[in-house]
């Protein structure tokens, strides 16, 4: 049995950026360490930070003193007004694409746009992306969704950076033809991008894909979500342990693809029990 790693696969800047000022910051970060939700959407990552004294949160009244960590994903400008309220040292570890799109979204709504955010509902970028445009802001998770929204003359467009190009195009699309003025912007992270045709392109050269990530990483389940739609047999896994032999029974050609959440170790510990049924 053949194993192909996709050509972009596991931790992108935003993701290493954020790991790296937590755990090896070039300022002494003042302790206890706190990050509101998880640093990143990986549970493995998680669980090792918590060992090394990161405790995750979910709101500011679990936090006391100490340094308080905004995520990758970011979140909205009033909670970082509670924390300076509350006077908490505020460590920022946004994505700069997450952050470009909060200011694209902050910006259309100081202009005068309704803004339209493409992203999944209930995720927390998207919040922090609300928190950014003001709760007037419609969240839409596919183009279908706007036969509900009143749409109106001056429209502006921003998307959560793990979505899909082709969605993205689909809803300006639906947009421009309901209003007078339509603002779009791709903010899209490339990294995301990269990841997206590196896997699309290797579930049609094969028989099965492993897709390796969080559960709760939007960009890992959207890798997922393409490659199945490919037609080709697609598991999704957090670790090596969820593998099953039987998946890969009379298998030539495995493919193993991994989110911008997902660390090598982890892939590596994917492909190396792959070896062990036969690859």
């Amino acid at each position: 049995m053949e194993i192909v790693v996709a050509d972009n696969a596991g931790f992108c800047f935003g993701v290493e950026r954020a790991l790296e000022m937590v755990t090896r910051g070039e300022e002494p970060i003042d302790a206890p360490i706190y990050t509101l939700g998880p640093l990143i959407h990986n549970p493995q990552v998680v669980e090792r930070l918590r060992r090394q004294g990161v405790r995750q949160v979910s709101s500011l009244d679990e936090v006391s003193g100490g340094t308080v960590v905004i995520p990758s994903h970011g979140v909205g400008p009033a909670v970082q007004r509670q924390a300076r309220e509350r006077g908490l040292r505020l460590l920022d570890a946004t994505c700069p694409f997450v952050a470009r799109a909060q200011d694209h979204a902050r910006a259309l709504a100081a202009e005068g746009y309704q803004v339209v955010i493409l992203g999944d509902k209930g995720h927390p970028e998207v919040a922090g992306l609300v928190g950014a445009a003001g709760e007037q802001a419609v969240v839409i998770e596919h183009e279908d969704e706007l036969a509900a929204v009143r749409v109106g003359a001056r429209v502006g467009l921003v998307t959560q950076t793990t979505q899909a190009t082709a969605r993205l195009a689909a809803v300006a699309g639906a947009l421009a033809e309901r209003s007078r003025e339509l603002r779009a912007f791709n903010t899209i992270c490339a990294a995301t991008t990269q990841r997206q045709e590196s896997a699309l392109r290797l579930a049609q050269q094969v028989e099965v894909m492993v897709v390796v990530g969080g559960k709760n990483s939007a960009n890992t389940n959207r890798l997922r979500q393409l490659c199945e739609q490919t037609g080709v047999k697609t598991y999704h896994v957090e670790t090596a342990a969820e593998l099953d032999p039987r998946w890969f029974r009379n298998v030539g050609r495995v493919g193993v693809a991994a989110g911008a959440s997902t660390p090598n170790w982890l892939i590596d510990e994917v492909v190396q029990a792959l070896r062990g049924m036969g690859g």
